[in-house]
């Protein structure tokens, strides 16, 4: 929906240090690790405080909002004067123009468009402005109370864990309720320790409610669950006859959030003559691929990485990291730039290219200086060599990998 460009006098309104900041975000509208720092990313006036992993996506998203809130509409030619301050907005920071080129596209003399460019981030400000002084609706407040927002600022801590142990306390827990619905419940374990990586309090609510559900839909009878483990994952499948034939008990809203945040699968179908329930839980944490041709390197974030819950993978080349990340869809990928045949430059294009694995973050580590380069490719976060512990630490925790 168009909005008319704010005037003058209330542009002057905005304090400018507000007016500062708006202009620095939109110069780094493509940069995810700046703007996830940028102060408007923490306080964009939702009340939310904006601590969570998509901060720097949100604030992202409300700038274009705003930029696109001063189009005069599609019936509007390209180069109206009411329709300059959006394209100008669009051609610069959208699209990554200079002032210059922007300003022949428009026809207007490069003085004109720095003057228009300069009216026009004020306008930018003043509808961000506008929206965050504004008092919260009932709609935003409970928004920003919804399961979502809970979820998202709940911070993860994984360990390595026995979901046997896990499975009897929630077990445990459902007990009651399963005597007095005449449940009987059935637990087939594998031999030793089942182990997984994840947050055990997490974990074990969502098993204890996975089970609740199971037993409150169940038949009077025999639950069957059964525990089976492999290299890369543990699995729960849970059978029963349905009470309630025409029912289908899926996940409640808070179960389901809870269990993508733990990187598990949930899994229900009603068979012939049973329903059945399938968890599937990753038995490892997070997988970081690394493309670089130095074996050094690799070597440096085993060690950067050793007691942090997070598998490495190397992969020598540009073709052999493509191939890999196409084969096992890393959490992350740290690639360097200087390799042979393809270098890092051409590996993140193809990367950013392929719908299959474009999602995922992108680390740059390079011993050339470039971040603009890097971001302009699509680079999730850029890291010049050499590189601290704490660099790729706080690169992780950033792109929420760990």
């Amino acid at each position: 929906m168009a909005t008319d460009p704010v005037d003058v006098q209330k542009a002057r309104d905005i304090p400018d240090d507000f007016s500062q900041q708006v202009r620095q975000a939109l110069e780094h509208l493509y940069d995810f690790a700046y703007l996830q720092r940028h102060p408007l990313a923490r306080d964009n006036g939702s009340g939310a405080g904006h601590t969570s992993d998509m901060a720097g996506q949100a604030l992202r998203s409300e700038l274009i909002a705003a930029i696109e809130a001063l189009s005069p509409g599609p019936d509007v030619p390209f180069r109206a004067p009411s329709a300059r301050l959006h394209n100008l907005l669009h051609l610069q920071y959208i699209e990554g123009m200079t002032v210059q080129e922007a300003g022949h596209e428009l026809g207007i003399s490069t003085r004109q468009a720095f003057r228009d460019l300069k009216l026009a981030v004020s306008n930018v400000a003043a509808i961000l402005w506008a929206h965050r002084s504004a008092p919260p609706t009932a709609n935003e407040a409970s928004r920003v109370c919804s399961v979502q927002a809970e979820v998202e600022r709940l911070e993860m801590r994984p360990q390595l864990v026995d979901v046997c142990v896990l499975l009897q306390q929630a077990q445990s827990a459902v007990e009651r309720l399963a005597q007095l619905r005449g449940v009987r419940l059935r637990f087939e374990a594998p031999e030793g320790p089942a182990t997984i990586s994840a947050d055990p309090v997490v974990a074990q609510q969502v098993l204890v409610s996975t089970l609740s559900r199971a037993v409150q839909h169940a038949h009077p009878g025999d639950l069957r669950l059964s525990l089976s483990a492999g290299p890369d994952y543990a699995r729960l499948m849970a059978r029963y006859t349905l009470e309630q034939e025409d029912v289908h008990p899926s996940a409640d809203h808070v179960t389901a959030r809870l269990t993508e945040r733990l990187g598990w699968e949930i899994d229900e179908r009603k068979g012939d003559a049973e329903y059945v329930l399938t968890l599937t839980m990753a038995t490892h944490g997070p997988t970081l691929l690394v493309i670089d041709d130095n074996q050094d390197l690799v070597e440096l974030l085993e060690r950067f990485l050793s007691g942090h819950d997070c598998r490495l993978l190397a992969a020598g080349s540009g073709r052999e990291g493509l191939r890999l990340a196409q084969q096992i869809h890393p959490n992350a990928i740290v690639l360097d730039v200087m390799m042979p045949a393809m270098d890092g430059w051409q590996t993140l294009q193809i990367l950013r290219t392929d719908p299959q694995i474009s999602s995922i973050p992108v680390i740059v580590c390079t011993v050339f200086n470039d971040p603009e380069l890097a971001y302009s490719l699509g680079a999730s976060h850029f890291l010049p060599k050499p590189i601290s512990q704490d660099d790729i630490l706080g690169a992780l925790h950033e792109l929420a990998v760990l």
